[in-house]
């Protein structure tokens, strides 16, 4: 019999702080452009629901200002869970066990993607779709170092410049499939920044699909003021 084709989960993480972002709230339920900061970022999947199996947002235990920010959710293919760890790693690491237990695959996929990366659009998430749905890692959204860049020294000056030919910046979504991402992080442990690097640590190399400069993650202030301008620009007449 033909194998059945993989199926396709998303997991947001959305159990930070945003400490960085200079609010008392966290910087997922800030407003931007008239809705929260998660909810447009919900909706660019929403919009890909009818390639998708699942989306489960993973928050922190007793957040209820995710209500507030999300009336409307979960809706039918969706998942409130309230298992948000400490760290980044371990929310995700909740977020594929729950799809595990609930039948998932391990040779399904899941696709990661920061809560603070409200700008992606649907046709970015597409493209890593199509690139990594037949590769034997996965990938991720990335984009091409534009910068020169320099690394500091212990007293904040300039000790080298770098190469930056064959640098890129790392974005979400992140592609893997759910059991060979499970026990990455398991190995990797709670330091590792994002999946691709938990994917790296056990001796594979993802695929780097080309992203776009405005994917990127709102971290400091001055970066709602910004996404907001790009938000309220694409809907412009």
């Amino acid at each position: 019999m033909p194998q059945s084709r993989a199926r396709l989960f998303v997991v947001i993480p959305c159990a930070g702080s945003g400490s960085r972002a200079g609010s008392r709230e966290p910087k997922q339920y800030r407003p931007i452009a008239g809705l929260a900061m998660v909810a447009h970022t919900v909706a660019v999947f929403r919009a890909l629901a009818g390639q998708l199996a699942g989306l489960t947002l993973v928050v922190s235990p007793g957040d209820q200002a995710v209500h507030a920010a999300l009336p409307d959710f979960p809706r039918v293919g969706e998942r409130l869970l309230p298992e948000g760890g400490a760290t980044r790693a371990a929310t995700v690491l909740a977020g594929l066990r729950a799809l595990r237990a609930e039948g998932a695959a391990d040779t399904d996929w899941a696709l990661v993607h920061d809560a603070a990366r409200c700008l992606v659009t649907p046709e970015q998430v597409e493209a890593l779709i199509a690139a990594c749905e037949h590769d034997a890692v996965g990938g991720l959204l990335a984009h091409r170092l534009a910068d020169t860049l320099k690394s500091a020294g212990p007293d904040g000056r300039v000790a080298a410049t770098l190469d930056r030919g064959d640098k890129w910046l790392a974005q979400t979504p992140q592609m893997f499939r759910i059991g060979a991402l499970i026990d990455a992080l398991e190995r990797a442990g709670e330091g590792v920044t994002d999946e691709a690097g938990a994917i790296e640590a056990i001796g594979l190399a993802p695929l780097l699909v080309p992203g776009s400069a405005q994917n990127f993650k709102l971290t400091y202030p001055e970066d709602f003021a910004l996404a907001e301008a790009v938000l309220k620009g694409r809907t412009a007449p």
